[in-house]
């Protein structure tokens, strides 16, 4: 599959602190909230970058200490994605958690 973040996968994604990885990982899935029940196509691709970037986020040795947790959302995610019938996850629970990463990345931006 083509990357669909060309510049992030080619060594970006590394210059992000956790939390900026996080948040923007949780920006793709806001996305995908808002184009629920309105266009399947921009919310699968918007699901499709969610996964990129968090495959990214667990490829960057970096955060080998997260690694356990990082395994688990993106375990999460897929049981969301799917309809939640593993976990119960849904989309609107990993946007929370997710939300929190962003807001801490604009805190430490001012």
């Amino acid at each position: 599959m083509e990357a669909q973040h060309k510049n992030l996968a080619a060594g970006g994604w590394q210059k992000m602190s956790f939390r900026e990885q996080m948040g923007n990982i949780g920006g793709e899935i806001n996305r995908a909230l808002y184009w629920r029940g309105k266009d399947g196509k921009l919310r699968d691709d918007s699901l499709i970058r969610a996964f990129e970037l968090l495959d990214l986020t667990i490829a960057d040795s970096r955060w080998r200490l997260h690694l356990k947790e990082l395994t688990r959302v993106r375990e999460v995610l897929s049981d969301a994605t799917l309809g939640g019938g593993e976990y119960g996850s849904t989309l609107e629970d990993l946007d929370r958690y997710f939300f929190h990463f962003a807001f801490a990345a604009r805190i430490n931006r001012q």
